[in-house]
């Protein structure tokens, strides 16, 4: 698989998460959040009371584990860094925070579109 193809199949889940996220009551803030060479956040949102930083992980199969598994803990360090960044910027320390992962699962259709076949939230993922 290409990295065009990576990049394509990420831009679609993410596409499906925001709208998932908002379908279920979050607010997004942002989508895509990058601090220099650090990285990126792939969606920050309100819900409730909380800041969520959420991760999306989209994949086409599970050969090699789950989506969520894919955000191990160098990748959760990386997001909770430029969360506080975010937070620091935004003057918003003394928030409630969460870190969620959304899991998209997608498959091509015969006209190429992508179809999801599911998206799972998991809540305070790390």
């Amino acid at each position: 698989m290409t990295d065009s193809n990576k990049r394509e199949i990420g831009a679609a889940g993410e596409k499906e998460a925001v709208e998932f996220l908002q379908r279920n009551g979050y607010t997004i803030l942002k989508a895509n959040y990058r601090v220099g060479r650090l990285g990126e956040i792939d969606i920050i949102a309100n819900e409730n009371e909380y800041i969520c930083f959420i991760e999306v992980k989209t994949r086409r199969t599970i050969t090699f584990g789950t989506p969520g598994e894919a955000v191990n803990w160098v990748k959760q360090q990386k997001i909770r860094q430029i969360a506080s960044i975010y937070l620091t910027n935004t003057r918003k320390m003394n928030t409630k925070v969460r870190f969620d992962v959304v899991e998209v699962l997608i498959e091509k259709s015969t006209g190429n579109a992508n179809i999801v076949k599911s998206i799972n939230l998991i809540k305070d993922a790390f």
